[in-house]
């Protein structure tokens, strides 16, 4: 094996130690001693593998100190690892031994014990500024992360509250032809799971549980089969000349629909883009089924920016009357699929409606 004479600053700043003399001894604890600037940089796991090599490195030093060499070997192996600077790539954070061991013999033979202790004085510093630099990488993954790429506290519940509400009241406003009978029933339930949401987590949306997005998910797709049903009938009925001789009732019926249309739509991109509202605030799912104008351009948003449900509120707003994504943009199949069927839907509607309004008008 070879052992150390001097150290060397290796590629990307590398300070090592070259093998120079043959010796018949195991490796010097010097030569595999690395100190890396760019340690700084990586990621905490990285760091923390770096941290385990250097306890590994410092066992292995007490255990070569028990079976040191001949003495003639000593000044080659921990003569030349007292003779190491201070490390100018960590910056002045480690002090290294600056003289060469002390001559305890009458040859002048380095001592091997005080190398160890400086040696081991210098790992120690090491560990501590791989410490400090773990803290620092960590400190600017939260800083430098988006807040919709990263772990958050979860968006508030009484947005979505409100809204459903009006959903409900709108469906409970249409007449009974337009309705699904019995007409309490789908409003009924609705308002009852809401309750039940808001009771287990009434502040903010960010406690796991599989029967609540059960419930989420059951509430929205009760107020979407109420809303389909009313549509279909409404267009039937405007089809076959039975949607009244007054515009006004029509355009009020059709207005109902159109908006819980834009409610329902709204809360399906909420409740399944990236797992929904509570896989959002944990930060599970990397890749986004909507890109917001914020995700492509960090720099015209604030660093704690998210999408929240008025976000999706809006995309569906705009998807309803333009029939097609306006700032938001369709990433995945199932958002594709989904603008497109609301589109069909609202178009149907509001072409429907106005036209026989138009032609009823007095």
């Amino acid at each position: 094996m070879y052992a150390t004479s001097g150290m060397r600053v290796g590629p990307l700043g590398r300070v090592v130690a070259p093998m120079e003399e043959r010796v018949d001894q195991p490796p010097s604890v010097v030569r595999r001693l690395t100190m890396d600037p760019l340690l700084w940089n990586r990621s905490s796991r990285s760091a923390r593998r770096e941290r385990t090599a250097d306890d590994e490195l410092l066992g292995k030093g007490a255990r070569h100190k028990q079976s040191a060499p001949s003495h003639g070997d000593h000044r080659s192996m921990w003569g030349s690892a007292a003779t190491v600077t201070r490390g100018s790539t960590l910056d002045g954070m480690v002090d290294l031994p600056t003289e060469p061991a002390s001559d305890s013999g009458a040859d002048g033979g380095g001592d091997p014990r005080r190398a160890a202790h400086a040696l081991r004085r210098a790992v120690e510093q090491i560990e501590g500024a791989l410490g400090m630099g773990v803290g620092r990488a960590e400190d600017a993954e939260r800083t430098l992360a988006p807040a919709w790429r990263r772990a958050t506290r979860g968006e508030t519940r009484w947005p979505v509250s409100v809204v459903v509400l009006i959903a409900i009241v709108l469906q409970l406003a249409l007449p009974g032809r337009l309705a699904l009978h019995p007409t309490w029933m789908l409003p009924g339930l609705e308002a009852f799971l809401m309750i039940g949401l808001i009771a287990a987590n009434p502040r903010r949306i960010d406690r796991r549980s599989a029967t609540m997005r059960a419930a989420s998910i059951v509430l929205i797709l009760a107020a979407s089969v109420g809303n389909a049903w009313s549509a279909g009938h409404l267009i039937r009925a405007i089809v076959t000349g039975h949607a009244g001789t007054t515009a006004g009732p029509l355009l009020a019926d059709g207005g109902a629909i159109w908006l819980t249309n834009v409610i329902v739509f709204g809360l399906w991109y909420w409740e399944l883009d990236r797992g929904g509202p509570i896989a959002r605030a944990h930060g599970e799912r990397v890749y986004p089924d909507f890109q917001f104008p914020q995700m492509d351009s960090p720099d015209l948003a604030p660093p704690n920016w998210e999408p929240v449900f008025w976000d999706y509120l809006y995309v569906s707003f705009t998807n309803a009357t333009a029939f097609s994504p306006t700032d938001a943009l369709p990433l995945t199949r199932w958002t594709k699929m989904a603008m497109a069927v609301q589109s069909a839907v609202s178009l149907s509607t509001v072409a429907l409606v106005v036209a026989r309004a138009v032609n009823i008008l007095k």
